[in-house]
């Protein structure tokens, strides 16, 4: 079937973009369901420890600190496709011998810690590099469709995962679901290598060594990128902790299983999934105080969820928290790729990555140490509050400060190769 030049799945003319599309699907099913059988490993281990949970979560994100910006400096230097594949097969190692130590019974915390943190540096390098390919693989002008689809992608794993893991966990333990992540990133390494290069829609590339600084700079120079930012910031530091808003909740509040805290993750997703097939509607529409008023909307929706007395009712309102908070960081991403210039593309997906996730290692072991001091309905509504009141600063400070200064300019070099209609 055909698709339309103006459809809502026009990426999926691309050959490249269907490969790699059908290879993430499994590798997202596989990620969620290692992020549910990590979190349920660590409270076995730690005996529901919140601080514990935190601070897995914590080193896991940690090393974006240090090599997001790398990773987005790499990314405007080499081959995009090269580097992922180093990324993917470190991502996997990390898979395959936590696997292998739980179904052999020698798994320890320390384990835990170590590979968690092993693959947070896969992950931080590869992060800003798959944003950036996202353009070479569809071109300009199908990025934001591509990025909505990605995501939908991406949630629709999370739809998945969590209650396939949860039930694997309830019957096997954790060790199969870290084997399946292990095998799924093997077939994302066969899709990168079956592109073919002759479809890429090249980016030009810096006269000089990529400089991060340079990034740093672009991204100061522009309102409407760091206003975005900024919300992301506190949306994703304090607001998007439903890895350990949900387990502590299962867990210390609503006294259930493996299985239920699964399901947990399965209707954060059913409306996850909705806000990224939403998105791919409202391309047009995107703005930047789009994202300072779907930040307000999420923080609100989660105080509202806080407020639930039951399991079931928790579970009701888990998917319009999915639904608003990805409707507005498909917008956030999508924004930010578009209005950046080519050449700098990877350097500020490598800013905005360590914005997006650069405060978890702070904020989750703190979530995780309040949630166990304070109360965990006390602190997801504390995390809420955060995220609202971010919004309003940025709405009342940038709202009208956007767009690029004209006398900023970066000199490039096109690649031989470079298709100037992409």
């Amino acid at each position: 079937m055909a698709i339309k030049e103006d459809g809502n799945w026009r990426a999926f003319r691309h050959r490249n973009f269907r490969i790699l599309f059908a290879a993430n699907t499994v590798s997202n099913i596989g990620t969620w369901g290692q992020r549910i059988a990590q979190d349920w490993l660590t409270l076995q281990l730690t005996h529901n420890s919140g601080t514990y949970l935190g601070l897995v979560t914590a080193l896991q994100f940690t090393p974006v600190l240090f090599f997001s910006l790398h990773g987005g400096a790499l990314a405007d230097r080499f081959d995009k496709r090269k580097v992922l594949i180093g990324t993917n097969i470190g991502g996997g190692l990390s898979a395959g011998i936590l696997g292998v130590l739980v179904v052999t019974h020698q798994v320890q915390l320390w384990h835990v810690f170590a590979l968690a943190c092993t693959l947070g540096v896969a992950n931080a390098i590869d992060a800003p590099v798959r944003q950036a390919f996202t353009t070479e693989v569809v071109g300009r002008a199908d990025v934001a469709n591509a990025v909505s689809l990605n995501s939908a992608n991406f949630n629709a794993g999370r739809l998945i995962g969590p209650a396939v893991s949860g039930a694997s966990i309830a019957v096997f333990g954790t060790g199969p679901s870290f084997l399946l992540n292990a095998f799924s990133y093997l077939l994302v390494i066969t899709s990168l290598m079956n592109l073919r290069k002759s479809e890429f829609h090249l980016q030009p590339r810096t006269k000089s060594a990529a400089s991060i600084r340079e990034g740093l700079r672009y991204v100061k120079a522009r309102p409407d990128l760091y206003a975005i930012m900024v919300v992301v910031f506190f949306m994703a530091t304090f607001g998007l902790n439903f890895q350990i808003f949900n387990a502590l909740m299962a867990t210390t509040v609503f006294h259930r299983g493996a299985g239920s805290f699964g399901l947990l993750g399965t209707f954060v997703a059913i409306g996850s999934l909705s806000g990224s097939l939403t998105s791919a509607r409202t391309e047009r529409f995107r703005k930047p105080m789009f994202v300072v008023y779907g930040a307000m909307a999420f923080g609100t929706t989660e105080l509202i969820l806080v407020c639930m007395p039951t399991y079931e009712t928790y579970s009701m309102v888990l998917p319009l928290c999915g639904f608003t908070a990805l409707s507005t960081l498909i917008t956030a991403n999508s924004l930010v790729q578009i209005n950046t210039d080519p050449v700098l593309r990877g350097r500020v997906m490598g800013i905005y990555l360590l914005i997006f996730l650069g405060g978890t290692p702070v904020g989750s072991p703190l979530i995780g140490y309040l949630a166990e001091k304070v109360g965990v309905r006390q602190t997801i509504a504390g995390c809420a509050m955060i995220a609202i009141l971010a919004a309003g600063f940025v709405w009342s400070r940038y709202r009208n400060r956007v767009g690029v200064p004209k006398d900023f300019s970066i000199d490039v070099v096109l690649p031989p190769t470079y298709d100037n209609k992409s």
